[in-house]
């Protein structure tokens, strides 16, 4: 399975609704980078994908976008396919 990288803060349901559909789909180890703790992060996250909410989702290299973003790929029968490459 790919590696999963999420740009996220404490509070934020969707990354919590993001990490269980991931976790649902078999993901065990998500790469988790807490904006709220390093502005330097958010900065990066910026940069790397031009938005500023949370959770940014990287499967491998490929930036899925947010949470919305991920529900869509899953019920479009695309996530799986990206998650194991």
């Amino acid at each position: 399975m790919k590696p999963v990288k999420m740009y996220t803060t404490q509070v934020c349901p969707y990354c919590v609704r993001a990490k269980a559909l991931l976790a649902r789909r078999g993901v065990a180890d998500i790469d988790e980078i807490r904006i709220d703790l390093d502005p330097a992060e958010r900065e990066r996250m910026v940069e790397l994908t031009g938005r500023r909410t949370v959770p940014q989702i990287f499967i491998g290299a490929t930036h899925v976008g947010g949470c919305d973003e991920l529900h869509e790929l899953d019920r479009r029968g695309e996530l799986m396919p990206l998650l194991q490459g």
